[in-house]
């Protein structure tokens, strides 16, 4: 048997691992018109930024190395321009010589990743100061023109993943950065006001952001010295980074009539395999598929990556491995704050049809006598269900460990309730005796039972009907004071059982504190007393107040 492997980053060479460990019969053949083979992208902004020293860390393995460990052919600078599967051929072009050969196969294997976008005006005309960040001759090109250039302000097309990692690594360097992004938030997949909690830290890092806009106009023939915007914001740069995201590489297997699914990616089934005998696709360029709804989704990671090519090289030799799907489950760091996503979001939740109850819960990550640090998190819930569906977790320590939890929790289908009861490791520099998780089940669990929770947005919302709402703030006169929701009763949680004749029984009551806990503890008097319908304003003044200070920012 003969395997063919067109691709050797994550799932190429992953695949080709897999296969050869599993049997010494095959022959094992990888194409790549990169130069690069098995390298992390991720990992290019640190280079660029200093804190990676060498690129060679970036790429510690090449062809010679897989060829001696694995007995795998791996041919760098070598494109596919044709396949043929009809008799099981492919023209490859060798890049260096300009030589074409054929190359025959058993079984073939799509690892052709996705080439980042490049949005308009920059696709009309070549700059030699324009960059994409995909490989690691974007890298050299980058490192190059800055070696000789100098450029001291940097503009960024994108505000995701790589384009915050850039924007972080480019301000330590002394860089003025900018960023232009066509949303009007920063990591679009987020919800809008946990992303705005990010964009506070990269302004208070002197980042420009330039929201819910896109360059209109470039100056500058051959290079790019200023845009103008749509907004009309002149933006002078030395160097441009394209960072909008990116679009799976399907030409060849389009052309030969591989199904293309619903997101743009090839379509795959659990073990990798296209509607075509014998092909595989794998990574970048396929989709996976939501562990929550078992819908197609389009994930491009590399840890993903990575599971795919492992499951496409055992079931080719002969294994019984099968892909799970993912929750895009992902992690960055952006200055001093690391922020964490996993499952659904709440946006994406309710398009889904879900009823979600929604919690934001504010704890330190381990006892603040040894330095914890605050961990916000925002989490949702299935009302019909009690299933966990989704967080997001903001902090400067800590994030990791809860997103992993919280992954592997939702993976396995927990219900809000099994958060609490987790059997998760306690000692003061790691963690609190009741952990931001376990807290996060008791608040959910409670809010599906009796508990109800009423987010920041849905307090607003409500007002601005001029709906009937009684605001019940049980905190300090002198935090009062600084600041309270409108319209808001001011009755501390020592004084409410005994005022709180002053009240309506009748009248929805939303109670709240600080961060949510004395709020839950006024709640459960009120609802004891025999109001009808109290609800605890989720995640307190603090959250209420971040989420008045986006709207009006955003307005």
């Amino acid at each position: 048997m003969k395997i063919i492997v067109i691709g050797s980053v994550a799932a190429g060479t992953s695949v080709a691992a897999k296969a050869r460990r599993n049997t010494e019969e095959a022959e094992i053949v990888v194409y790549d018109q990169g130069k690069d083979i098995s390298y992390s992208v991720c990992g290019i902004p640190y280079k660029i930024g200093g804190e990676v020293d060498s690129v060679d860390r970036l790429t510690p393995r090449d062809a010679k190395w897989f060829k001696k460990r694995y007995d795998v052919s791996i041919f760098t600078e070598h494109k596919v321009t044709k396949v043929d599967h009809d008799s099981k051929k492919i023209q490859v072009k060798d890049l260096k010589t300009g030589e074409i050969k054929e190359d025959a196969y058993d079984v073939l294997v799509f690892a052709t990743g996705a080439a980042p976008l490049t949005p308009p005006p920059f696709d009309q005309a070549e700059y030699d100061n324009v960059f994409h960040v995909r490989n690691i001759q974007d890298l050299r090109d980058i490192e190059s023109y800055s070696e000789a250039n100098q450029p001291k302000k940097a503009l960024i097309i994108g505000a995701g993943f790589i384009g915050l990692e850039m924007a972080e690594q480019l301000v330590y360097k002394g860089w003025d950065v900018s960023i232009v992004q066509l949303e009007n938030q920063v990591m679009p997949p987020m919800d809008a006001d946990m992303a705005f909690r990010v964009e506070e830290v990269l302004m208070a890092n002197a980042v420009h952001l330039h929201l819910g806009d896109t360059v209109k106009t470039i100056e500058g023939k051959g290079t790019v010295k200023k845009v103008v915007t749509t907004k009309g914001a002149t933006i002078e740069t030395d160097i441009v980074i394209l960072a909008a995201g990116v679009r799976p590489n399907i030409q060849l297997p389009k052309e030969i009539g591989v199904t293309i699914g619903a997101t743009g990616a090839v379509a795959v089934n659990s073990k990798m395999q296209t509607n075509i005998p014998d092909v595989y696709a794998v990574g970048d360029v396929a989709e996976s598929f939501s562990v929550i709804t078992g819908k197609p989704i389009y994930r491009p990671l590399g840890s993903t990556a990575n599971k795919m090519g492992r499951i496409a090289g055992d079931v080719i030799t002969g294994g019984n491995l099968e892909h799970r799907g993912v929750l895009g489950t992902g992690i960055f760091r952006v200055f001093n704050l690391h922020v964490g996503q996993t499952g659904m979001t709440e946006r994406e939740a309710k398009a889904a049809g879900y009823s979600v109850e929604v919690l934001y819960n504010i704890k330190p990550d381990h006892a603040e006598y040894l330095g914890g640090k605050e961990l916000i998190i925002k989490a949702l819930a299935d009302k019909a269900s009690g299933r966990v569906l989704g967080a997001q977790i903001l902090g400067t320590q800590g994030v990791d460990k809860r997103i992993d939890v919280l992954a592997t929790a939702i993976t396995f289908k927990a219900k809000a309730e099994d958060l609490f009861h987790l059997d998760l490791a306690y000692a003061p520099p790691f963690a609190t005796t009741k952990d931001p998780i376990h807290y996060t089940g008791m608040a959910l669990d409670n809010a599906l039972h009796g508990n109800p929770l009423m987010t920041p947005a849905q307090v607003v919302e409500t007002q601005r009907k001029g709906e009937s709402i009684q605001v019940v703030d049980t905190r300090s006169a002198k935090d009062f004071e600084k600041g309270h929701v409108q319209n808001a009763i001011h009755i501390p949680l020592g004084e409410l059982r005994a005022r709180a004749g002053e009240l309506s029984k009748d009248i929805p009551t939303v109670t709240y504190c600080n961060k949510g806990v004395t709020g839950n503890a006024a709640q459960n008097v009120l609802i004891n007393l025999g109001f009808q319908e109290v609800y605890n304003l989720s995640g307190g003044n603090k959250n209420y107040q971040s989420y008045l200070k986006m709207l009006k920012r955003k307005s």
